[in-house]
């Protein structure tokens, strides 16, 4: 609608904030996205997703890191913004060990920037971040799954307690200065233009180069992969329907079907047409053996259903890696 403000979205070159701002876009909204580029993983990937969105209109990037508080908080004011989806953070659990500090900048400090700027808006309407499934630790299942209640007080590495750290941060700035908030707790997001570091991608480059992949825990942990297309159908659908004041809703966003490690590599290499070398390792430090979400507050909340099967969303991640690495 012409005069409302755009929604500004943190991180919007990563693979999460590519995809929610295409759809946000698709919908007739405004975007004002955010990135610094950083190498944690090939930046030419970062500017080929941020390129599809300066395609359509609607969409403004400014370039700029999330932990200044003077950038975030003119960009707020300077743009009269009510709605936010900080999705910029550090991501990667072992790459948490080697540079904590980066963690501590991009997660702690780029969280608290944000929250400062939406605590002085106008009229500010809803901030949504992203947190991840890591905050429950390692811990044994329940039949449904990891619930929103359960404990969350055992990180098992910095990536997740720093995601915690930012749930806590959020509970109090809702606390004091009223406005609503909803965490995403979202649990191993995979598609096309995904990340390089997530072990689906790295499998492909490797199976397709002839290289053999390491798969960790002896094969044996299971994660609850969740498409790309289901996690934006979640992110929007809860932006979309406020808490009340002074509230920070957590909220699962995940596909409620874990899957064995070894199953999903099958699935790859059915949909790659080729067979993988496998060389078995032992868990790594900061790994958990099992994730598998509880989504039933996000199905009361928006109807949430994940509609992507894990075979069909792996089959349109190697069609889209073929076109992009290959064929491009």
């Amino acid at each position: 609608m012409t005069g409302t403000p755009p929604i500004l979205m943190t991180g919007v070159a990563g693979f999460i904030g590519h995809a929610t701002a295409l759809r946000l876009l698709d919908e007739g909204q405004a975007v004002l996205g955010i990135d610094n580029f950083n190498d944690y993983y090939d930046p030419a990937l970062k500017h080929a997703r941020v390129a599809q969105l300066q395609q359509r209109a609607g969409f403004k990037l400014l370039i700029g890191d999330v932990a200044d508080p003077d950038t975030i908080s003119d960009v707020v004011q300077r743009h009269s913004i009510r709605r936010v989806i900080h999705l910029a953070a550090q991501a990667g659990v072992r790459h948490s060990m080697n540079a904590p500090f980066n963690f501590e900048r991009a997660n702690l400090a780029g969280h608290l920037s944000v929250l400062e700027a939406c605590r002085r808006a106008s009229h500010f309407e809803h901030l949504v971040y992203a947190s991840s499934s890591s905050v429950y630790g390692n811990r044994a299942l329940g039949r449904a799954g990891f619930g929103e209640e359960d404990a969350t007080d055992r990180p098992v590495s910095l990536y997740a307690a720093t995601k915690r750290a930012c749930e806590l941060m959020s509970e109090s700035y809702a606390s004091v200065y009223g406005f609503p908030q909803t965490g995403l707790r979202l649990f191993t997001v995979y598609g096309p233009w995904g990340r390089p570091d997530m072990a689906y991608f790295k499998f492909t480059r490797a199976i397709l180069s002839g290289q053999p992949i390491e798969v960790y825990g002896f094969g044996k942990m299971t994660r609850d992969f969740t498409y790309i297309d289901d996690v934006v159908d979640g992110l929007i659908g809860a932006l979309e329907r406020a808490p009340g004041r002074g509230e920070n809703r957590i909220l699962n966003i995940g596909d409620h079907e874990p899957v064995g490690l070894m199953s999903m590599i099958a699935m790859l290499e059915a949909a790659l047409g080729q067979s993988a070398e496998i060389i078995l390792r032992p868990m790594q430090p900061g790994d958990v053996a099992e994730t598998y979400a509880d989504v039933t507050r996000l199905q009361n909340l928006i109807g949430y259903r994940p509609k992507v099967k894990l075979a069909d969303g792996l089959a349109r991640f190697v069609e889209w890696y073929r076109d992009f690495y290959l064929h491009g």
